[in-house]
């Protein structure tokens, strides 16, 4: 089992294009209303660009392209859910921030069980009026998209770039 999958744990839900996803809440650190996206050059596909919260630069994530959804442009109403990943704070465009759900009212359910190997996932949680996938933002970006970034950010940041 995924660390986590099966205990009880407060989730921040939202929406990408009618489905429902979710993050730990212990890692995002705080959600806002969509504001300017600054393109990233050499930055990997999955960036759309950075946005500049309070002073610190965030890369944001456009997830529908992992995830092989639809893509569209981000909108007013949008939201960027702001998170922290092991390596660095990043921003996901979504299409709205739904709430507060304790995995403890429905059934988690780890990805390994469903479709073992499955990337990004690392459960879902079964309610009465549908699903909700969990989503690792530790396994989001590849070893080389890592790097990628880390580099377009260093050279964003700096004259000699």
């Amino acid at each position: 089992m995924t660390a986590g999958a099966g205990k009880n744990s407060i989730l921040v839900a939202f929406a990408l294009n009618e489905q429902r996803y979710a993050l730990r809440l212990a890692i995002v650190e705080r959600i806002v209303r969509m504001v300017e996206i600054t393109p990233l050059p050499n930055a990997p596909d999955i960036v759309l660009g950075v946005v500049n919260l309070q002073g610190r630069i965030i890369p944001i994530f456009n997830i529908r392209r992992r995830f092989g959804l639809e893509e569209r442009e981000p909108d007013l109403d949008d939201h960027l859910l702001i998170a922290q990943t092991p390596r660095r704070t990043v921003g996901l465009f979504v299409d709205e921030a739904l709430g507060i759900v304790d995995s403890g009212t429905g059934e988690v359910i780890s990805s390994e069980k469903i479709l073992p190997g499955i990337e990004h996932i690392e459960g879902v949680m079964k309610l009465e009026d549908g699903l909700i996938f969990i989503h690792d933002l530790e396994l989001f970006l590849s070893l080389d998209e890592e790097k990628s970034l880390s580099e377009a950010l260093g050279k964003s940041s700096g004259p000699e770039g």
